[in-house]
């Protein structure tokens, strides 16, 4: 009881235990029962361990505050098996990720999405009924585990409402959880420290704004004056990679303003403008998005811009690119503009000023924080947003297409697909039966069967993972009999080039036998197919490899295949395609 008690919502649901001896209601077989008077029964002589009871107390206790038997003043029917056991698997999916106590070894470690009703419903409709594995995962055996009885009337008052209770409970224990990691709350149970305005402005947008919601929960602000004075941040900069926003703690910004400046900021990152700058001048394209993010913040009314920052109505319709276009046409004069780190410098910065964060993926990070909080938004009507921003968000909610699809689009680009030709000079296979109606047949040019090929260059080194080459090669089989390609140049290399030559489609999967496994040296395979005068010139070619390799010059249409994480020790001149 001590360790139920101890989780602050199980304790405000208010339940009483029964542990009475002659007790009619308490399990034969199992540990607890709960009834709609908030009585847990529990049996007088089983014994378990005190995390094992934990856990069958706290599942009842649940079924209270999930509303499963609530309180009343008249005798209603009690609950079919369906609906008992969904009611059982519902608390069973929330105590997996609201651990009290020991889960019993005997029961399922995953659950069917769908609340209550849903889950009864479909279990009714389902002849196949209940599955065995959800049919006793309550804490009474074969008995029910929840009890519907009228409300104690010498109690008196009104019948309680368990399920509003444990709502309120919740509830606070998530906002003390979140003031907490947050550093607004020494402990659970301690007082509230004082907040810097900054710190409330980060709040808000975790409890208030759904757009920045997520990406606010994942950041850190760094405020500190010396570090801030050091790298010339005259306001705030932000570091996307580290997850990190520096500000100058010496600027006296009110809470609305501070907004508007986390906002710009988390922007800047989530958007990711600093790899999308390419080509183009990193300040003078840090200036054209200010202007973007400044006038969307403005149109959105998200806090208070500060004065001095970039802004002009004339542009609020832009892209970053597009403003760009039009700052470029006078440098000398836009190179004078202040960001918010200051005049002459942008505050995208490119590395973190103190120790990276660990993130698995950082673009999934942020991606996933700006789609969840626009659906957000949108769904709750949370204000309006400009069509700009709608666009860019979506733009990054979209993942990049997977290397095989993208193979899939070079082979359609570069390996045509033969198509029949019609002449009347071969009749059609459907003349016989209307000899008087002449019908052009068709056939396949001999050129175009020719052209229609290319050549894989595989490298056989000790380096090379044998997963790639059949994910590769497996592939490569696939779409190359899709498109109807009789047979593809091979050729193997580790220390010295094996030309295996026209192999079918069909067994480069399969049959092929690689040869050898020495060093990586893949150039004198690439002049293998330049010299082979049975090769096509226009034919292409796949490069399979690890990217140990040495510096590689083809002169003609090429793609690469690597595993996903390495690198070329060379610019690739063709595509290259990541297998994941």
């Amino acid at each position: 009881m001590r360790l139920v008690r101890s989780n602050r919502a199980l304790a405000a649901i208010g339940f009483s235990v029964c542990r009475q001896e002659d007790c009619e209601e308490s399990p034969r077989d199992g540990l607890v029962r709960v009834d709609s008077d908030g009585v847990l029964h529990v049996h007088p002589k089983r014994r378990a361990h005190p995390a094992e009871w934990a856990w069958a107390v706290a599942h009842a206790a649940l079924h209270l505050g999930f509303g499963h038997v609530p309180a009343h003043k008249t005798v209603r029917e009690q609950p079919d098996r369906f609906d008992l056991a969904a009611r059982c698997v519902v608390v069973n999916r929330f105590l997996l990720g609201f651990p009290i106590g020991l889960t019993p070894a005997d029961l399922p470690m995953s659950y069917p999405d769908g609340d209550e009703e849903q889950l009864a419903a479909r279990w009714r409709r389902d002849g196949a009924g209940i599955p065995a594995v959800y049919e006793r995962c309550g804490t009474a055996g074969d008995q029910p585990d929840q009890l519907l009885v009228p409300w104690d009337i010498w109690r008196g008052g009104a019948a309680p409402d368990w399920q509003l209770a444990f709502a309120h409970a919740l509830t606070r224990t998530v906002s003390a959880a979140m003031d907490m990691a947050g550093g607004r709350r020494d402990s659970m149970r301690g007082g509230i420290t004082p907040r810097r305005p900054w710190e409330r402005a980060l709040s808000w947008f975790v409890s208030s704004y759904p757009l920045l919601g997520g990406i606010a929960a994942g950041i850190t602000i760094v405020a500190d004056a010396e570090l801030a004075h050091a790298h010339g941040i005259s306001v705030a900069a932000v570091d996307p990679e580290a997850a990190e926003i520096y500000i100058n703690p010496l600027r006296q910004f009110d809470d609305e303003e501070w907004r508007f400046v986390l906002a710009h900021e988390m922007l800047h990152a989530a958007l990711r403008h600093g790899d999308r700058c390419g080509v183009r001048d990193p300040y003078l394209f840090n200036v054209a998005c200010d202007y973007v993010i400044n006038s969307w913040l403005v149109e959105m009314q998200v806090g208070v811009m500060p004065e001095g920052l970039l802004y002009d109505q004339e542009l609020k319709d832009l892209s970053a690119e597009e403003v760009y276009d039009r700052l470029a046409t006078d440098l000398r004069r836009h190179r004078r503009l202040a960001t918010l780190r200051g005049k002459g410098v942008g505050d995208i910065l490119g590395g973190p000023l103190g120790s990276p964060r660990d993130y698995v993926d950082l673009d999934e990070f942020y991606r996933r924080g700006l789609a969840r909080g626009l659906d957000l938004h949108q769904r709750q009507e949370r204000g309006y947003l400009p069509g700009g921003l709608v666009e860019d968000i979506r733009a990054l909610s979209h993942p990049p297409l997977p290397w095989d699809a993208q193979l899939a689009r070079w082979f359609d680009e570069f390996v045509p697909r033969p198509e029949p030709l019609r002449t009347y000079a071969r009749p059609s296979r459907r003349q016989a039966a209307t000899p008087d109606i002449p019908r052009a047949g068709r056939y396949f040019p001999p050129e175009e069967i020719a052209r229609c090929t290319f050549g894989v260059v595989l490298d056989t080194s000790g380096s090379m993972d044998r997963t790639l080459l059949g994910k590769a090669l497996g592939a490569i089989a696939s779409y190359a009999e899709a498109r109807d390609v009789p047979a593809a140049r091979v050729v193997f290399c580790d220390a010295a080039p094996h030309d295996a030559g026209f192999v079918p489609v069909t067994e480069i999967a399969g049959r092929v036998r690689v040869h050898g496994r020495g060093g990586t040296i893949l150039q004198p395979g690439v002049d293998v197919l330049h010299r082979a005068k049975d090769f096509p010139p226009g034919a292409p070619v796949l490069i399979i490899t690890d990217g140990w390799c040495d510096v590689l010059r083809v002169r003609r249409e090429h793609a690469y295949l690597i595993p996903q994480g390495a690198s070329l020790p060379f610019t690739a001149r063709g595509p290259v395609f990541r297998v994941r």
